[in-house]
């Protein structure tokens, strides 16, 4: 079946794409072991001068690339604009970098004085193709920062973007056929979620990537690891935003907005979880709601929008079940709670909900455990520090989390305790290309961005050298 870009403010289908067949697919395949053996012999220098290429390609393509992602997926075009941005700045940071991350490591020859070499190192070689199966939420940002480490390290790249923003895919794949990469170094694979299973199979396939749902890498994984391949997984967040009595509170509040529907709250590393101090507790509910009630929604492409649509009605329908089934446990709804009355008619077939903020919440409602993939926010009210630790890590997923103190002992408290994959004190989780990014529990396993990140899809070579023969 076609694959169909629909706008979510509207409703309207934008453009379809035939999906690739059997012979299509196979013939990505062999471009890509083709290009694989030429490109793998190139020297830093040659894939930074075509990094740096890319990166000037999008970045004067950066108004065209915003309006695409939001006709697509409805994120603000602000938004859409700044991920354009982010994105170029990282494609710029792994070609600048990428030789120092990975260089040749020397032990010291004291630590290998007896294992009866003349020299040895460690060197990172590329292993081949990479696929990489991709959400739509930040449609080239989360593209952007697999493929720049994988080509910088030599490896080639395979996308499987979700099927929901083929526009988006089509313009990487020719993002980087601009930029001069050889042909095969990055192709997009228009495929459903059913023909992934049979690419990883594929032996030209040395590794995969996964950003998106729990059931999503429980397959991807399950493949991967039946054909004894590297996976790395990225998945889900409900991320918790603990404010203690030393915040500020005027920031804390301000920053707990943004964290909550950046990206129209689809977003994993979104906070989602609000934890507050007893003794703060009224004055943060009382003043996030008041802000969360005033937000702008509307029209993505018009600007001013702070909130646009859900990417998808599916995805709308299981956040209005989330809140209704906390309704009917008991939980209050501070504000928001439904589609948006008083939208302009040009958008009544959109996907749009309000910023939501439930408080009252129990173990018994859905919410406590699920994550809300999209501005509905949960607020709790904790007595200290052990039950704002306790109830941070009552959750199965550990992406990332939030902390406002500036007590030093409380923040080493929850550097020490938070089951997660990074604390932000005081500031909102955000992915930097030279910080480690990833989970632990149901979040995933493996780490994107940085060194940590570029090593990833990196065959760890041990070099030995023996005495010259006598």
């Amino acid at each position: 079946m076609p694959i169909a870009s629909v706008n979510p403010a509207t409703g309207e289908t934008l453009e379809t794409f035939e999906a690739h067949d059997d012979a299509a697919i196979e013939l990505c395949l062999s471009r890509a072991e083709s290009a694989f053996r030429q490109y793998r012999t190139t020297d830093f220098e040659q894939r930074a001068a075509l990094v740096h290429r890319a990166a000037d390609l999008l970045e004067a393509d950066q108004e065209a690339v915003a309006r695409t992602m939001t006709e697509e997926m409805g994120k603000p075009l602000a938004a859409a604009r700044a991920e354009a941005a982010k994105c170029v700045k990282a494609l710029r940071w792994y070609a600048d970098q990428a030789p120092a991350l990975l260089a040749d490591e020397l032990p010291r020859r004291e630590d290998i004085a007896d294992a009866g070499a003349t020299d040895a190192y460690v060197r990172y070689r590329p292993i081949g193709a990479v696929l990489a199966v991709m959400p739509w939420n930040f449609p080239f940002w989360q593209v952007i920062r697999f493929a720049a480490p994988a080509l910088m390290a030599g490896n080639v790249c395979l996308l499987k973007h979700a099927s929901n923003v083929p526009r988006t895919a089509v313009a990487l794949e020719d993002l980087f056929r601009r930029a001069g990469f050889p042909e095969g170094c990055f192709q997009t694979l228009l495929i459903g979620s059913a023909a992934v299973e049979g690419v990883i199979r594929d032996r030209r396939v040395a590794a995969v990537t996964l950003t998106g749902s729990e059931p999503a890498g429980r397959a991807v994984a399950a493949t991967a690891a039946d054909e004894v391949k590297k996976a790395v997984l990225e998945l889900g967040g409900s991320d918790p935003y603990v404010v203690m009595p030393s915040a500020d509170l005027a920031a804390a509040v301000a920053t707990a907005v943004r964290a909550r529907i950046q990206n129209n709250g689809q977003s994993c590393i979104a906070a989602k979880r609000f934890i507050v101090h007893a003794e703060v507790y009224e004055p943060f509910l009382a003043a996030f709601t008041a802000a969360m009630r005033a937000l702008k929604v509307g029209d993505p492409m018009a600007e001013g929008t702070e909130v646009g649509p859900l990417a998808s009605e599916q995805g709308r329908t299981d956040l209005e079940e989330l809140v209704e089934d906390a309704r009917a446990h008991g939980a209050r709804v501070e504000c928001g709670g439904r589609r948006p009355p008083g939208l302009d008619p040009a958008l009544a077939a959109g996907w749009f909900y309000e910023p939501t903020v439930l408080s009252g919440i129990t173990p018994r409602m859905r919410v406590h455990l699920e994550e809300t993939f999209g501005p509905v926010a949960t607020v709790y009210r904790v007595a200290d520090v052990d039950e704002a630790v306790e109830l941070a890590n009552d959750s199965p997923f550990g992406l990332s989390s939030n902390v406002w103190t500036t007590d030093g002992a409380e923040q080493q408290r929850f550097v020490r305790d938070i089951e997660a994959g990074g604390v932000f004190f005081n500031g909102m989780t955000a992915s930097h290309p030279a910080l480690p990014f990833g989970g632990v529990k149901r979040s995933g396993f493996g780490r994107e961005l940085s060194g940590h990140g570029i090593k990833e899809f990196c065959n760890i070579t041990t070099v030995w050298m023996g005495p010259p023969s006598a």
